[in-house]
């Protein structure tokens, strides 16, 4: 038998979806013309030959490809996509291993480790370009206070970032050192959230400190770690501001990260449409990237429920 209730609920749910639907109206629009727009301009740039010794080339698709197929045969394009896997995996591998050795000595409740944990984050919150200039200073032998202090000590160490053989690393350091606080955060979170129970349970039965890392504290923290890991991927890809003031793109080539190609191509060389093939190429690693993470999110939340 229908009451008066549930007989009002369909129209009570329709009018629920409208008013949500209308909440979301303004919130969607601006995602739409401040992300979608830019993207669109950026995918109709690519397929055509515009640069600016060339306006009439804006509108023209008479080779939509062009573009893309040049990078497959761009050896510097090419390059500067191995540039970027190596540096991704030597930073995002530091951060992880930093932020979770860190996560682990200050996982604990006291004064102390609450002012320890604050200063740690510091580097996080810093403007890039303010820590691109902080390793400029550090990098450079004339000013650096490490360099004075390694002279004085009779060990002198040359310019990291001029030697082709080291820019790569050292960037990959600074890189390290201010986004290792990411993951220290999430990990110490994760720790802070973990059940005593087990561990004192396998305390009891007589496992040392590496056996509850390894078989109970580890693989609580996996999931974490994995989603921190591929974060900090897509954000390496952003590693401009620090390859810009420490080094150029150089010496040579060695440190051309591919979004920094893409810059030269677009400001020094004045090809728009092949550079925004290459940030299409950069844009179409991103949303994989962002797939990864959010497909291995939502598996580890169904194994947890």
């Amino acid at each position: 038998m229908n009451t008066p209730a549930a007989a009002s609920t369909p129209g009570w749910e329709a009018e629920r979806r409208r008013a949500f639907l209308l909440g979301l109206a303004p919130s969607l629009a601006v995602l739409l013309v401040i992300t979608l727009a830019p993207s669109v301009a950026l995918l109709v740039a690519s397929l055509t030959p515009l640069s600016l010794t060339d306006p009439a080339g804006t509108f023209r698709f008479d080779d939509p490809l062009v573009n893309y197929r040049h990078l497959l045969e761009d050896d510097r394009f090419i390059g500067s996509v191995a540039t970027q896997a190596k540096l991704s995996v030597v930073s995002v591998a530091l951060q992880l291993a930093a932020g979770l050795g860190l996560a682990l000595l200050l996982n604990g409740r006291s004064r102390i480790l609450d002012a320890a944990r604050a200063v740690f984050l510091i580097p996080m919150v810093l403007p890039p370009i303010v820590v691109a200039l902080i390793w400029k200073i550090i990098y450079t032998p004339d000013v650096s206070p490490v360099h004075r202090a390694l002279d004085a000590l009779g060990l002198p160490v040359h310019s990291l970032i001029a030697n082709p053989a080291t820019a790569l690393w050292a960037i990959a350091f600074a890189d390290t050192w201010q986004w290792f606080p990411f993951t220290l955060l999430m990990v110490l979170a994760a720790l802070q959230m973990m059940p005593d129970d087990p561990l004192e349970a396998a305390s009891l039965d007589g496992a040392n400190r590496w056996q509850l890392f390894r078989h109970i504290v580890f693989p609580h923290i996996r999931p974490v770690l994995a989603v921190c890991g591929l974060f900090r991927l897509i954000d390496s890809l952003k590693a401009f501001p620090l390859i810009y003031v420490l080094t150029d793109g150089g010496p040579g080539s060695v440190t051309e990260v591919t979004n920094y190609y893409g810059f030269v191509q677009a400001f020094n060389f004045s090809y728009w449409g092949y550079a925004s093939a290459i940030a299409m190429v950069i844009l179409a690693g991103v949303f994989a990237l962002s797939w990864l993470v959010q497909r291995l999110g939502w598996n580890d939340h169904a194994q947890q429920h």
